[in-house]
Protein backbone atom coordinates (compact mmCIF):
# COMPACT_ATOMS: atom_id res chain seq x y z
CA UNK A 1 0.00 0.00 0.00
CA UNK A 2 3.04 2.77 0.87
CA UNK A 3 4.16 2.13 -2.28
CA UNK A 4 1.34 2.34 -4.81
CA UNK A 5 1.19 6.00 -2.47
CA UNK A 6 4.23 7.14 -3.22
CA UNK A 7 3.90 5.83 -6.74
CA UNK A 8 0.56 8.09 -6.86
CA UNK A 9 2.19 11.27 -5.38
CA UNK A 10 4.63 11.30 -7.91
CA UNK A 11 2.37 12.18 -10.60
CA UNK A 12 1.85 15.45 -10.85
CA UNK A 13 -1.13 16.95 -12.56
CA UNK A 14 -0.59 17.62 -16.22
CA UNK A 15 2.00 15.70 -16.58
CA UNK A 16 2.39 12.88 -19.49
CA UNK A 17 4.90 10.24 -19.93
CA UNK A 18 7.54 10.86 -23.08
CA UNK A 19 6.40 10.49 -26.55
CA UNK A 20 8.12 7.35 -28.53
CA UNK A 21 8.52 6.24 -32.13
CA UNK A 22 6.35 3.23 -33.39
CA UNK A 23 8.65 1.48 -35.61
CA UNK A 24 5.69 1.27 -38.22
CA UNK A 25 5.99 5.11 -38.19
CA UNK A 26 9.23 4.91 -39.04
CA UNK A 27 8.85 2.38 -41.34
CA UNK A 28 6.24 4.57 -43.26
CA UNK A 29 8.53 7.64 -43.44
CA UNK A 30 11.27 5.22 -45.01
CA UNK A 31 8.77 4.26 -47.68
CA UNK A 32 7.85 8.00 -48.32
CA UNK A 33 11.14 9.29 -48.29
CA UNK A 34 12.35 6.12 -50.66
CA UNK A 35 9.44 6.88 -53.12
CA UNK A 36 10.50 10.56 -53.72
CA UNK A 37 14.10 9.80 -54.27
CA UNK A 38 12.79 7.01 -56.90
CA UNK A 39 10.31 10.30 -58.50
CA UNK A 40 13.20 12.42 -58.35
CA UNK A 41 15.59 9.86 -60.72
CA UNK A 42 13.01 9.19 -63.20
CA UNK A 43 12.12 12.78 -63.82
CA UNK A 44 15.82 13.85 -63.99
CA UNK A 45 16.43 10.78 -66.14
CA UNK A 46 13.55 11.67 -68.77
CA UNK A 47 13.87 14.90 -68.96
CA UNK A 48 10.87 15.62 -70.28
CA UNK A 49 10.33 12.42 -72.72
CA UNK A 50 9.02 8.93 -72.29
CA UNK A 51 11.24 6.45 -70.77
CA UNK A 52 8.74 3.77 -71.83
CA UNK A 53 8.76 3.90 -75.20
CA UNK A 54 11.74 2.14 -77.67
CA UNK A 55 11.66 6.00 -79.81
CA UNK A 56 15.79 5.83 -78.53
CA UNK A 57 16.32 2.33 -79.94
CA UNK A 58 14.50 3.54 -83.25
CA UNK A 59 16.48 6.68 -83.34
CA UNK A 60 19.68 4.13 -83.01
CA UNK A 61 19.06 2.16 -85.75
CA UNK A 62 17.83 5.05 -87.84
CA UNK A 63 21.83 6.51 -86.95
CA UNK A 64 23.19 2.68 -88.08
CA UNK A 65 21.36 3.16 -91.27
CA UNK A 66 22.72 6.30 -91.97
CA UNK A 67 26.36 5.09 -90.96
CA UNK A 68 26.21 2.09 -93.42
CA UNK A 69 24.98 4.63 -96.10
CA UNK A 70 27.37 6.74 -95.36
CA UNK A 71 30.04 3.88 -95.62
CA UNK A 72 29.13 2.26 -98.95
CA UNK A 73 29.72 5.78 -100.48
CA UNK A 74 32.87 6.34 -99.17
CA UNK A 75 33.93 2.72 -100.83
CA UNK A 76 32.97 3.90 -103.85
CA UNK A 77 34.65 7.14 -103.64
CA UNK A 78 37.66 5.39 -102.40
CA UNK A 79 37.20 2.41 -104.92
CA UNK A 80 37.23 5.20 -107.66
CA UNK A 81 40.10 6.75 -105.77
CA UNK A 82 42.29 3.35 -105.62
CA UNK A 83 41.56 2.65 -109.90
CA UNK A 84 42.75 6.05 -110.78
CA UNK A 85 45.87 5.42 -108.62
CA UNK A 86 46.24 1.86 -109.74
CA UNK A 87 46.35 3.17 -113.59
CA UNK A 88 48.79 5.75 -112.99
CA UNK A 89 51.41 3.68 -111.26
CA UNK A 90 51.16 0.88 -113.53
CA UNK A 91 51.29 2.88 -116.65
CA UNK A 92 54.83 4.72 -114.74
CA UNK A 93 56.18 2.37 -113.27
CA UNK A 94 58.11 0.99 -116.64
CA UNK A 95 57.23 -3.25 -115.45
CA UNK A 96 57.61 -5.83 -118.28
CA UNK A 97 54.67 -7.61 -119.04
CA UNK A 98 55.81 -10.47 -117.02
CA UNK A 99 55.67 -7.98 -113.95
CA UNK A 100 52.25 -6.71 -114.74
CA UNK A 101 51.17 -10.36 -114.65
CA UNK A 102 52.63 -11.31 -111.48
CA UNK A 103 50.78 -8.39 -109.96
CA UNK A 104 47.78 -8.87 -112.17
CA UNK A 105 47.58 -12.93 -110.55
CA UNK A 106 48.26 -11.30 -107.08
CA UNK A 107 45.18 -9.00 -107.10
CA UNK A 108 43.26 -11.42 -108.03
CA UNK A 109 44.50 -14.30 -104.89
CA UNK A 110 43.71 -10.67 -102.82
CA UNK A 111 39.91 -10.32 -104.38
CA UNK A 112 40.92 -7.39 -104.89
CA UNK A 113 40.84 -7.41 -108.75
CA UNK A 114 37.44 -7.94 -110.59
CA UNK A 115 36.14 -11.90 -111.58
CA UNK A 116 34.18 -12.90 -113.83
CA UNK A 117 32.94 -16.66 -115.26
CA UNK A 118 30.36 -19.30 -114.28
CA UNK A 119 28.77 -19.53 -110.99
CA UNK A 120 26.02 -19.66 -108.94
CA UNK A 121 23.85 -17.52 -106.00
CA UNK A 122 22.03 -18.94 -103.04
CA UNK A 123 19.50 -17.02 -101.70
CA UNK A 124 18.60 -17.53 -98.18
CA UNK A 125 15.67 -15.69 -96.42
CA UNK A 126 13.52 -15.71 -93.10
CA UNK A 127 10.17 -17.57 -92.58
CA UNK A 128 7.08 -15.62 -92.41
CA UNK A 129 6.79 -14.59 -88.61
CA UNK A 130 3.42 -16.28 -88.14
CA UNK A 131 5.00 -19.77 -89.79
CA UNK A 132 3.86 -22.83 -88.20
CA UNK A 133 5.00 -26.24 -88.56
CA UNK A 134 4.56 -27.77 -92.34
CA UNK A 135 5.71 -31.35 -91.52
CA UNK A 136 3.36 -33.46 -88.58
CA UNK A 137 5.24 -34.17 -85.02
CA UNK A 138 7.37 -31.57 -85.52
CA UNK A 139 7.36 -28.81 -82.70
CA UNK A 140 6.16 -25.34 -83.63
CA UNK A 141 8.73 -22.99 -84.24
CA UNK A 142 10.31 -20.70 -81.80
CA UNK A 143 10.92 -17.02 -82.67
CA UNK A 144 14.43 -18.50 -83.79
CA UNK A 145 13.49 -21.01 -85.94
CA UNK A 146 12.24 -18.53 -88.31
CA UNK A 147 14.96 -16.01 -88.71
CA UNK A 148 18.28 -16.59 -90.99
CA UNK A 149 21.52 -16.80 -88.84
CA UNK A 150 24.91 -15.91 -88.77
CA UNK A 151 25.99 -19.76 -88.98
CA UNK A 152 23.74 -20.76 -91.83
CA UNK A 153 25.61 -17.59 -93.67
CA UNK A 154 28.94 -18.89 -92.76
CA UNK A 155 28.00 -22.25 -93.80
CA UNK A 156 26.56 -21.54 -97.21
CA UNK A 157 30.63 -19.91 -97.89
CA UNK A 158 32.73 -21.89 -96.53
CA UNK A 159 31.29 -24.65 -98.71
CA UNK A 160 31.56 -22.86 -101.53
CA UNK A 161 34.89 -22.11 -100.68
CA UNK A 162 35.24 -25.91 -99.94
CA UNK A 163 33.86 -26.04 -103.74
CA UNK A 164 36.90 -24.46 -105.22
CA UNK A 165 34.81 -20.86 -105.78
CA UNK A 166 37.71 -18.41 -107.10
CA UNK A 167 35.71 -15.29 -105.65
CA UNK A 168 32.74 -14.51 -103.45
CA UNK A 169 30.77 -11.99 -102.55
CA UNK A 170 27.72 -11.46 -100.06
CA UNK A 171 25.08 -8.79 -100.77
CA UNK A 172 27.26 -6.30 -102.91
CA UNK A 173 30.80 -6.52 -101.40
CA UNK A 174 33.45 -9.01 -102.33
CA UNK A 175 34.78 -11.37 -99.47
CA UNK A 176 39.01 -11.10 -98.90
CA UNK A 177 40.72 -13.56 -96.24
CA UNK A 178 39.93 -11.26 -93.30
CA UNK A 179 36.19 -10.72 -94.32
CA UNK A 180 34.38 -11.35 -91.48
CA UNK A 181 30.35 -12.47 -91.59
CA UNK A 182 28.65 -11.32 -88.56
CA UNK A 183 25.10 -11.00 -87.27
CA UNK A 184 23.22 -8.52 -84.57
CA UNK A 185 19.86 -9.51 -84.22
CA UNK A 186 18.34 -10.16 -87.78
CA UNK A 187 20.81 -8.08 -89.57
CA UNK A 188 24.00 -8.38 -91.37
CA UNK A 189 27.20 -6.49 -90.62
CA UNK A 190 29.39 -6.87 -93.23
CA UNK A 191 32.77 -4.50 -93.06
CA UNK A 192 31.12 -1.59 -91.95
CA UNK A 193 27.50 -2.10 -93.70
CA UNK A 194 24.53 -3.18 -92.62
CA UNK A 195 22.00 -5.73 -94.58
CA UNK A 196 18.49 -7.41 -93.76
CA UNK A 197 17.24 -10.67 -95.43
CA UNK A 198 17.44 -12.29 -97.92
CA UNK A 199 20.84 -12.44 -98.10
CA UNK A 200 22.48 -13.05 -101.48
CA UNK A 201 25.91 -14.89 -101.73
CA UNK A 202 27.48 -15.61 -104.97
CA UNK A 203 30.65 -17.51 -106.44
CA UNK A 204 32.45 -17.91 -109.18
CA UNK A 205 33.56 -20.89 -109.80
CA UNK A 206 32.83 -24.57 -111.65
CA UNK A 207 29.13 -24.79 -110.78
CA UNK A 208 29.08 -28.40 -110.45
CA UNK A 209 31.61 -28.59 -107.79
CA UNK A 210 29.80 -25.47 -105.83
CA UNK A 211 26.89 -27.35 -106.02
CA UNK A 212 27.98 -30.50 -104.65
CA UNK A 213 29.71 -28.63 -101.82
CA UNK A 214 26.56 -26.81 -101.17
CA UNK A 215 24.49 -30.78 -101.23
CA UNK A 216 27.32 -32.39 -98.89
CA UNK A 217 27.76 -29.65 -96.06
CA UNK A 218 25.75 -31.33 -92.91
CA UNK A 219 25.71 -27.76 -91.62
CA UNK A 220 23.74 -27.03 -94.76
CA UNK A 221 21.71 -30.04 -94.58
CA UNK A 222 20.40 -28.79 -91.14
CA UNK A 223 19.09 -26.28 -92.34
CA UNK A 224 17.23 -27.54 -95.10
CA UNK A 225 15.28 -29.48 -92.18
CA UNK A 226 14.11 -25.94 -91.21
CA UNK A 227 13.41 -25.24 -94.74
CA UNK A 228 11.26 -28.11 -95.11
CA UNK A 229 9.53 -27.99 -91.52
CA UNK A 230 8.94 -23.93 -91.33
CA UNK A 231 9.61 -22.50 -94.64
CA UNK A 232 12.61 -20.86 -94.39
CA UNK A 233 14.18 -19.55 -97.64
CA UNK A 234 16.04 -21.60 -99.83
CA UNK A 235 17.21 -20.89 -103.85
CA UNK A 236 20.30 -21.50 -105.82
CA UNK A 237 20.00 -19.89 -109.10
CA UNK A 238 22.81 -20.78 -111.41
CA UNK A 239 25.08 -18.44 -114.39
CA UNK A 240 26.77 -19.11 -117.26
CA UNK A 241 28.06 -15.94 -116.40
CA UNK A 242 28.62 -13.26 -113.59
CA UNK A 243 31.01 -10.56 -112.16
CA UNK A 244 31.85 -10.10 -108.89
CA UNK A 245 33.87 -6.72 -108.31
CA UNK A 246 37.19 -6.58 -106.40
CA UNK A 247 37.07 -5.60 -102.68
CA UNK A 248 37.13 -1.77 -101.90
CA UNK A 249 37.84 -1.50 -98.55
CA UNK A 250 40.68 -1.10 -96.45
CA UNK A 251 43.47 -3.80 -96.17
CA UNK A 252 45.57 -2.81 -93.24
CA UNK A 253 45.28 -4.64 -90.26
CA UNK A 254 44.07 -3.45 -86.88
CA UNK A 255 44.89 -5.54 -84.05
CA UNK A 256 45.29 -5.05 -79.86
CA UNK A 257 48.57 -3.48 -78.22
CA UNK A 258 49.60 -4.33 -75.30
CA UNK A 259 49.51 -1.11 -72.63
CA UNK A 260 52.84 -0.15 -71.16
Amino acid sequence: MSNSAVSTSDATPGHRPPRRFRPVRLLTAAVFALAGLIFWMSFNTAKGTDIRTDASMLRLSDLIQERSKGNGELERSAAALRSEVDSLAGRDSGADTAEARRLAALGDAAGTREIGGTGLTVTLTDAPPNATAKIPGVPQPQPNDLVIHQQDLQAVVNALWQGGAQGIKVMDQRLISTSAVRCVGNTLILQGRVYSPPYKITAVGDRGRLRKALDTSPTIQNYQQYVAAYGLGWKVDQHDKVTLPGYTGAVDLHYAKPAR
